[in-house]
């Protein structure tokens, strides 16, 4: 499989993509734990159906001592007892932030108050901008049909 448009070939995305990627390198060093970062990013991702993104983000996660049992059972977070009651509140954002167009007015306010006991609020703005970006990677990658499977763990960092 190849992609249909090589985004940094473009003039135009190459500049936009920079930006970006400049952006979730920010939020990487903010106070929003890494391990929970890397749950939003593979949880918005599957909803999206980014193999790209999921490709990388199980294999960065992996490789920063994640274990393959929570990995696995991402997808089906609210069934799970091995995440926190942080981790849960801010799957639940991120699903309800993804599915923008599944659930009308967006994220509730209850989900925004249980995410808001478990983080203060720099980590909210974290995750907020967070969920923000990957799904606009997720978008980029799926249209563009980005290959899924040959990410080496660190490869873009």
């Amino acid at each position: 499989m190849d992609a249909r448009l090589n985004m940094f070939g473009s003039p135009v995305a190459g500049k936009v993509w920079k930006h970006i990627i400049a952006a979730n390198k920010e939020l990487a060093d903010s106070s929003l734990p890494a391990a929970t970062q890397e749950l939003v990013k593979i949880r918005a991702s599957q909803i999206n159906g980014c193999g790209f993104c999921l490709d990388m983000h199980t294999k960065d996660a992996a490789a920063a001592g994640e274990s393959a049992g929570r990995l696995n059972l991402v997808a089906a977070w609210r069934e799970a007892t091995v995440f926190t009651d942080a981790e849960r509140a801010a799957l639940e954002v991120t699903e309800q932030g993804t599915r923008l167009a599944d659930a009308a007015g967006g994220v509730t306010d209850e989900a925004w108050a249980n995410a808001a006991k478990h983080y203060d609020e720099e980590q909210l703005a974290a995750l907020v901008s967070l969920i923000a970006l990957i799904n606009a990677f997720n978008r980029g990658n799926v249209i563009t049909q980005q290959p899924a499977g040959d990410y080496q763990p660190g490869q873009f960092g």
